[in-house]
């Protein structure tokens, strides 16, 4: 068998999670490529990091990897974007990627169908997957129907399309909003435009409940576009940081059979190949799931998929040699992921019948972290220093933010 050799897109927490996944099952180091160091990547044995420019641009990625592939051209080598903007990219040069690098992505025509929420949400109604009321708002509407949605107030603010909204940039910038009023979403909405975002707007019912509330589901459709693996999360704690809330930091699986099967028949139906992300949640009025968005990729949070048995990076080196046999891993054994201290998730966290489970799979060992991995941590003072200080500015963070 060829040497395997990971080569990822990114250098953030969900890069780090591909890279121990690729170590954990096959002993390998993982290169790495971004535009900027980032510290969850950095001085780690089991990731080689380099730093490009434009990497974003088409044309660059192309070369960059063809310039790696023909160097490692005896080996045997696998393709894993870790941000939306890297997974766009590979969907678009996918012909000319595929001739160096085995990875599993939708088509470009399906993409396009998902990637936009508003287009998403088409989708689910027409597969029947429930979602919360939505208006979608684009630059030529009047500010005047902000005063005439069929949901009421406070609302949901959000971009139908985050890649193009991250290149636009501004002061107080978030990945979601509030809007109590409808003057506060009319501001809201100007600002978001005014800094160069050209997409639509997407409005939409605000769901009560807290954090707990949120659920996350990964899967991974093959390359015959069957999913072979599955694994549903309930989200016990998010990040409160302006810029980071939606990411989760805390996590426990659990198996939720009707919208499980829901979402691998939709995936099947619709041809999807690779790793898909869904962010959910409860709405406890009416008992039932609602689907908040799709990520055309593994998440941030992806190592709690790995950690409750099904190892993402097996799973690609058996799909690409066919070795999958149709079998399909659904989890359903809980596992307790964090990458936060676990006296900042007790503190925080609103839910105390989940905070007891969660000591409690604490307790049995069937828990774990991230970027605490003991084969990078050892011997390594720089690495394991970076992973200390990395947990201890989580205190000043939920100080600062609650």
């Amino acid at each position: 068998m060829k040497k395997i050799t990971p080569v990822l897109l990114g250098a953030d927490l969900n890069c780090y999670s591909v890279a121990r996944a690729f170590h954990e099952a096959y002993g390998v180091r993982s290169h790495a490529f971004g535009k900027y160091r980032v510290g969850e990547s950095a001085h780690s044995k089991i990731i080689k990091f380099y730093k490009t420019e434009h990497l974003e641009n088409n044309a660059v990625l192309c070369k960059t990897l063809e310039r790696f592939a023909r160097k490692h051209g005896s080996e045997e080598l696998y393709l894993v974007p870790c941000t939306d903007e890297y997974a766009e990219a590979v969907i678009n040069c996918a012909d000319f990627l595929r001739k160096y690098y085995f990875f599993s992505c939708p088509s470009k025509n399906l993409a396009e169908k998902l990637i936009s929420k508003d287009a998403f949400y088409k989708m689910c109604a027409a597969h029947g997957l429930p979602f919360p009321k939505t208006e979608v708002f684009c630059s030529s509407r009047p500010f005047s129907v902000l005063k005439a949605l069929p949901f009421p107030y406070p609302i949901i603010i959000k971009p139908s399309s985050s890649i193009e909204y991250w290149r636009a940039p501004f002061d107080g910038m978030k990945k979601v909003y509030i809007a109590h009023t409808p003057e506060e979403a009319e501001s809201i909405i100007k600002k978001i435009f005014a800094a160069g975002y050209k997409n639509s707007i997407i409005l939409q019912e605000l769901i009560e409940g807290g954090e707990s509330d949120m659920y996350v589901f990964t899967a991974y459709s093959d390359k015959n576009a069957k999913v072979c693996a599955a694994s549903m999360g309930h989200v016990l704690l998010g990040e409160h940081t302006p810029k980071g809330l939606g990411n989760h930091v805390a996590i426990i699986t659990e198996y939720h059979e009707e919208i499980t099967q829901k979402l691998c028949s939709f995936l099947e139906s619709i041809g999807y190949r690779g790793f898909s992300n869904f962010d959910i949640i409860f709405d406890r009025k009416e008992g039932a799931f609602k689907l908040l968005e799709i990520n055309l990729r593994q998440g941030r949070s992806n190592y709690y998929v790995t950690a409750s048995g099904a190892n993402i990076a097996r799973i690609l080196v058996c799909d690409r040699h066919g070795s999958l046999n149709g079998a399909r891993y659904i989890c359903r054994e809980s596992f307790f992921w964090h990458t936060v201290p676990k006296s900042i998730i007790y503190k925080y966290i609103a839910d105390k019948e989940l905070e007891a489970k969660a000591r409690a799979l604490d307790a049995r060992g069937k828990s774990g972290t991230s970027l605490f991995y003991a084969k990078d941590l050892c011997f390594n003072p720089v690495r394991a220093a970076y992973a200390l200080i990395h947990n201890l500015r989580y205190f000043g963070k939920y100080k600062i933010y609650g």
